[in-house]
């Protein structure tokens, strides 16, 4: 008679249980958050200056993540611009668009611009466009392209305003709303430059007052 065994099977016979397989490496960061840090980057040092090493020191990410993420350095500038813009355009959209006195609103329209220009934390980063972005568009046409849109893009937004003022009796019969918005727009691209070459905020307020003086001028 063959007794039965009261020993466990053998421990090769056991299988043990096989872990799902993972589907490639986890991200280790967030492309947004890593977009804004190179922008940051781009905006206070151009694009020359700026090497994939600063990219990487900034963003936490090694070259292959950053090509996989962004493309090469030119794609993640244009990128880095466009956030920008996007940005910029959505600080602002409100107010172009508010039903407000012409003074009102174009003081608030400044008062943002100075508060995007002047911010930074190794001081005064001015306009991305005005400042790094023109240099690139001599050599590059769709850099070029960008900063052209984004100029007529800010002339066409005071152009509106100007011309509902006009609607409305808040400016003389014969102001010209197209040349307005040009002097406006030249405004706001003065205030960038003077800012990034750390001009007091005062000084640039009073360079705006002068221009709205002009801007609003009365019947």
């Amino acid at each position: 008679m063959v007794q039965k065994s009261n020993r466990p099977p053998s421990a090769a016979k056991i299988e043990a249980p096989v872990a799902p397989k993972r589907r490639g490496r986890p991200r280790a960061y967030e492309p947004e958050v890593a977009l804004g840090k190179a922008l940051d980057l781009f905006r206070r040092d151009g694009f020359a200056a700026t090497s994939l090493d600063d990219l990487s020191a900034a963003t936490g990410m090694n070259r292959p993540s950053l090509y996989g993420a962004f493309g090469d350095k030119r794609e993640l500038y244009i990128k880095s611009y466009q956030r920008y813009r996007d940005d910029a355009r959505a600080a602002m959209v409100d107010i172009f668009r508010a039903d407000a006195p012409l003074r009102e609103r174009l003081e608030r329209i400044y008062r943002i611009a100075l508060d995007i220009y002047l911010s930074g934390e190794s001081g005064p980063r001015g306009c991305f466009t005005v400042m790094t972005a023109a240099s690139e568009a001599v050599s590059d046409p769709g850099i070029r392209t960008m900063v052209v849109e984004g100029l007529t893009e800010l002339d066409k937004a005071f152009g509106v305003c100007f011309r509902h003022a006009k609607e409305r009796g808040e400016l003389p019969e014969g102001a010209d709303p197209a040349s307005l918005a040009h002097l406006a727009s030249a405004t706001i691209h003065t205030i960038a430059i003077r800012a990034r070459a750390r001009v007091p905020r005062r000084e640039l307020e009073a360079i705006v007052k002068g221009a709205l003086d002009v801007l609003c001028a009365a019947k």
